[in-house]
């Protein structure tokens, strides 16, 4: 019974103690990571084995970033705050970069919609759905012609992450600061339906059927299961202390989450909704990121100036790559 409980549920009780056992190469060691070094401003590219290759300024604080379907841009949203609790007008632009020259293409300005957070792409048309937290909303953005095409209102306060639903005909935000979620139908503009979650909700994922969202709950240390077409909670799972990013792992079975002041990242099993695994990271992880075959994890340690690189199926730590100091990297995105 005790060597099953220990398989169930594994725990590594030090990144340090983890260095030896590391492995020399790996899989991702050919892969090139775009980086948002939020505390420089920069957007940098990395090797997954650590060498820096080249660097982009965007604006200050940059937040979250995101991919274009065809692979050959970056979004960047430009927060202006280190900090969502801090107080201030924050900045007011989204750049774009292009990935094969590593090089600013477009900024959109925002105009008065300030403090861009949560982004998302919808993969038919390329319009953004970004998050903004002055005034509290999200936007619609076509970043062809560089303009804002619709604000929405999402009827909550602190809008943090964007989610796209089935078929992205609706965006799924979290209200942080209200505790909900918002279903906004991006056609009509219509708020279909205020989700109560958890204390401050973040981060979420959906299973690839459309089925359920799973949305992180930072400040109450759970995860929200949520049924997509019933537009209602029906099960909680219980974390690590500051789950914030989310993801599910290859096949499925697995969620794998990042835990901000647990300074490390837990693992939870999709079938009976418990938590399963954790492990120690050096560092408190802003970020969590997937690899595209959903089998390694990167996670920005902003406090540390480090990206902890992350085998799932393994559930250890293959490398820690530094980042020059003062880079603050928080979003890492697999190239």
């Amino acid at each position: 019974m005790q060597e099953l409980e220990r398989r169930k549920f594994l725990t590594i009780a030090t990144a340090a103690g983890l260095t030896a056992g590391m492995a020399a190469t790996s899989p991702t060691d050919g892969a090139v990571l775009a980086v948002v070094e939020k505390k420089a401003g920069k957007v940098a590219f990395y090797t997954a084995s650590g060498g820096r290759l080249s660097d982009v300024k965007v604006g200050t604080f940059p937040h979250e970033m995101v991919l274009s379907p065809d692979r050959h841009l970056l979004y960047v949203t430009n927060n202006g705050l280190l900090w969502m609790t801090d107080q201030g007008d924050g900045g007011n632009t989204v750049s774009i970069i292009d990935v094969r020259s590593r090089a600013i293409a477009a900024v959109t300005d925002l105009g008065h919609y300030r403090r861009p957070h949560g982004i998302a792409v919808i993969p038919k048309t390329g319009q953004l759905v970004v998050t903004i937290e002055n005034p509290f909303g999200l936007l619609l953005i076509d970043p062809v012609g560089g303009r804002v095409l619709r604000r929405y209102d999402v009827k909550g306060e602190h809008p943090h992450m964007v989610l796209l639903g089935p078929n992205a005909e609706t965006a799924w935000v979290s209200n942080a600061g209200s505790g909900e979620v918002a279903v906004i139908n991006l056609t009509s503009g219509e708020v279909e339906n205020i989700i109560p979650v958890g204390k401050d909700p973040q981060g979420g994922v959906m299973t690839r059927d459309g089925k359920w969202i799973y949305v992180t709950n930072h400040a109450g240390n759970t995860i929200s299961i949520i049924d997509v077409k019933q537009r209602r909670v029906t099960g909680e799972i219980r974390t690590g202390v500051g789950p914030a990013r989310i993801a599910l792992t290859a096949g499925e079975r697995s969620l794998v989450y990042n835990l901000q002041e647990g300074e490390g990242a837990g693992f939870a099993d999709v079938a009976t909704s418990k938590e399963t695994g954790r492990i120690n990271l050096p560092g408190r992880p802003l970020s969590l990121s997937l690899s595209q075959d959903c089998r390694t994890a990167y996670c920005g340690l902003q406090d540390r100036d480090k990206i902890a690189i992350v085998s799932l199926p393994e559930r250890n730590i293959i490398r820690v790559v530094d980042t020059p100091s003062g880079a603050g990297p928080d979003t890492v995105v697999p190239l």
